[in-house]
């Protein structure tokens, strides 16, 4: 019962990641290709979640857990440079 809604989800995540990647290609601005970014990431932590669940392994949360603080960076990153021009002062 588990495995059938891990692949459930899993296949509903992957479509949401497809969506997102169209919007990052075809965002009319910036900012939207920056949150199409944002989302893409959060999205690729849950299929790597649901994997690690699907697995029994809890090497794929210390990854999903790496991501998360590499991409709450880069998108700290990027937003400051968008807003000032420049990352470091």
């Amino acid at each position: 019962m588990l495995s059938t809604t891990i692949i459930i989800v899993s296949t509903l995540i992957c479509i949401s990641l497809i969506m997102n990647l169209l919007r990052l290609l075809r965002g009319p601005d910036l900012p939207d290709r920056i949150l199409a970014l944002d989302t893409l990431y959060i999205n690729s932590i849950g299929l790597i979640l649901l994997f690690g669940l699907y697995k029994g392994s809890a090497l794929y949360f210390e990854s999903a857990l790496l991501i998360a603080m590499l991409g709450f960076v880069s998108t700290a990153a990027i937003c400051k440079y968008l807003l000032r021009g420049d990352i470091i002062e």
